[in-house]
């Protein structure tokens, strides 16, 4: 089987339209992608036939047939062998790099974290490549590199400009690239986030669908027609200028009321911090919510209610068919999960269609995925696409 291609480039456009639907679908029979494509039988045909003949497509046995009669039957379902090529995804934050190897279908096979000492480019740039050795000795059909960063990203290869490593114009992706030889592709970490579940995830198969994660900040994405739409702000403050509360509380980072100052976990610590004068961690304030102590209780009452706002907006507006909400701050909805739905329906028409609203504890390595994505998105479309 022939495994060894640098991407999907040599294929036409309804081989790759094939490719790519039974990648992120399969296995699917030739019935039901002839469906889902819109193709006669014989169209179908003559665009599978070379994608078996080269590996890239192969046919596996349906479940529950006996042995003898899956032999050559062509209604045997296609599908792809995931395991023929790998992906490194790596999330940067303030103080560390987080690694994942996957599947060509997104799945984590390994992990691999090391701490950031140093924010000098061309040292991180360093580590990532160390990384890659290290994790290509385990998994050596590496095909590409994917890179997050929380930030704003040009032309998926350069961070224009990233508070959280003080960068700007920082060209990422021809850094990693002279090190490692191998492609890379660099993104906002939101939006890697949004592809890979647009792909892959909670969001797969939707035409209309939403991102919202709370977290050390608020990232937002919205896909339509099946693909994420980018748009000129992509992490340049989301949040700290929607209002959610014109008399909500003033903090350091946000507008007063808005909801980067009612949600993300670096103010909720800062107004638990201000009416104590004690310190505590997300998970403390959570449990002693939880517990009914007055300060941090009416704090997550908040950000409930800032929550539920932000869901029913995005619903009212963007109409989606699900609303996925994701990153290191959900935990909120463990603790203050009523309260939010609360919320959410008293900003909703009552005969609104009730919000199809998923939530997702993600931790870094999930954000590493999301990046591992954006490489196998290069190799089967063929070019970086934003």
């Amino acid at each position: 089987m022939t495994t060894g291609a640098a991407s999907w480039l040599p294929l036409s456009p309804g081989e790759r339209s094939v490719a790519i639907e039974v990648l992120v679908h399969g296995p699917l029979s030739r019935t039901e992608l002839a469906r889902r494509l819109d193709l006669s039988p014989g169209s179908l045909t003559r665009l599978t036939k070379p994608l078996i003949e080269t590996g890239l497509l192969i046919e596996v046995p349906e479940a529950g047939a006996p042995a003898e009669a899956r032999q050559g039957r062509p209604s045997q379902p296609l599908d792809v062998v995931a395991e023929s090529r790998s992906f490194l995804g790596f999330k940067i934050t303030e103080d560390m790099v987080y690694g994942v190897v996957t599947t060509l279908r997104s799945d984590i096979v390994a992990r691999h974290d090391r701490p950031l000492a140093t924010h000098d480019p061309a040292e991180v740039a360093d580590l990532l490549a160390e990384m890659t050795e290290e994790l290509a000795r385990a998994h050596p059909r590496i095909a590409g590199v994917g890179i997050g960063v929380g930030g704003l990203v040009r032309d998926r290869a350069v961070v224009g400009e990233s508070p959280f490593l003080r960068w700007r114009d920082v060209p990422l992706a021809a850094l990693v690239e002279e090190r490692t030889g191998l492609p890379v592709v660099v993104e906002n970490d939101v939006a890697a986030l949004v592809e890979a579940e647009a792909w892959f995830g909670a969001g797969r198969g939707l035409d209309r669908f939403v991102v919202l994660t709370i977290g050390a900040g608020i990232g937002y994405g919205l896909v339509l027609g099946g693909k994420r739409v980018p748009y000129a702000e992509e992490d340049r403050g989301f949040g700290r200028h929607w209002i959610v509360n014109p008399n909500g509380p003033l903090t350091p980072d946000g507008e007063r009321g808005s909801a980067v100052s009612l949600l993300t976990i670096p103010n909720i610590r800062y107004q638990v911090r201000a009416a104590t004068g004690r310190d505590h961690t997300y998970e403390e304030i959570l449990a002693l919510a939880a517990a009914g102590e007055p300060m941090p209780a009416r704090v997550i009452d908040e950000a409930a209610r800032a929550l539920g706002t932000l869901v029913a907006q995005i619903a009212n507006f963007a109409m989606p068919q699900k609303i996925l909400l994701a990153g290191e701050g959900v935990g909120l909805m463990d603790v203050a999960g009523k309260t939010v739905e609360e919320s959410v329906r008293a900003q909703r028409h009552p005969l609104a269609a009730p919000i199809d609203l998923e939530t997702k504890v993600s931790d870094f390595h999930d954000w590493a995925r999301g990046a591992a994505v954006l490489a196998i998105q290069v190799l089967v479309l063929g070019a970086v696409e934003a």
